[in-house]
């Protein structure tokens, strides 16, 4: 890759709503944007300037995390309106994301500590670059677009059923904040289980737990390389907490979810070696 110039990256520091606003403006064809938290007034935003783009490509990659949609961390209601509104919109879940990464037109990025919240964009102490080098980009674009690829399609069904969930979750929650009630509690607990089972299934869609683990197995070797198995482990359950939740044991439209994770790593790896797609030297996996 050629050596940055002064002119092919822009540091930025809050507030940058402005140059994220305008990227997006300025963008015709592309759009992608990877983060953990997404707000309401972000979202409205975008959606105003893109309602006329025509068959621009957008991408949501985030974390639906029940905590982050009760607390309002991420704006359910407000991620399914847009879906709604901009055909073609691609949304997907990725457990245990952490990065926030914003793609224009597949040849400006922009890396950096802040969700796409309006405290992200404007008030938070937040700090990232804009790279406009192509060959940085590029790279970047094929790194998330892989790292995405391991998540979960939501599509409008899956979407719908998470909000109406989230907002009975959050009016009995409220209900027992103010009140001490056991019953009320139990409710909660009743609502929350609820929207992980909802989760799990927009997981499972489409999908078997071998492909989703064999999928993994070969990001992990080509991103890292060569590695033991007892290395390979704790890589997997880091980007699939969900499938790999040693707490519980259950099967959802035939893939499986806890206890037995390591079980189906280790399938999917002897699965991978029968296709001549990885081999074991005796201590590593590696991609051939």
């Amino acid at each position: 890759m050629s050596d940055l110039s002064h002119d092919a990256v822009e540091f930025l520091s809050s507030p940058w709503s402005k140059t994220f606003y305008r990227l997006v403006e300025s963008s015709s064809e592309d759009l992608f944007m990877m983060s953990p938290f997404i707000g309401k007034d972000p979202l409205e935003r975008i959606g105003q300037i893109v309602s006329n783009k025509g068959n621009m490509h957008i991408s949501i990659v985030t974390n639906l995390a029940i905590d982050s949609l009760v607390s309002g961390s991420l704006d359910i209601a407000a991620l399914l309106y847009l879906a709604q509104s901009i055909p073609g919109l691609t949304i997907i879940y990725l457990p245990g994301l952490h990065a926030k990464v914003y793609v224009f037109d597949k040849c400006l990025a922009i890396v950096t500590s802040a969700n796409l919240t309006r405290g992200g964009l404007t008030s938070n102490h937040e700090y990232g670059v804009l790279l406009r080098d192509s060959s940085y980009v590029s790279k970047i674009q094929t790194d998330v677009n892989r790292y995405a690829l391991l998540g979960a399609r939501m599509g409008l069904d899956s979407l719908d059923s998470l909000s109406e969930i989230t907002k009975d979750t959050v009016a009995v929650r409220r209900e027992v904040d103010r009140s001490t009630r056991s019953r009320l509690r139990a409710i909660l607990d009743r609502k929350i289980a609820e929207a992980n089972t909802q989760l799990l299934v927009s997981r499972a869609k489409g999908r078997t737990t071998q492909s989703i683990f064999c999928d993994t197995i070969i990001y992990l070797l080509e991103k890292h390389g060569p590695m033991e198995t007892t290395r390979l482990h704790p890589l997997v359950q880091q980007i699939h907490p969900d499938l790999c939740d040693d707490t519980i044991d259950r099967i959802i439209d035939g893939v499986h979810f806890g206890k037995r994770w390591k079980h189906h790593v280790r399938n999917a790896q002897q699965a991978l070696k029968r296709r001549g797609t990885i081999d074991f030297d005796g201590r590593r996996w590696f991609r051939l």
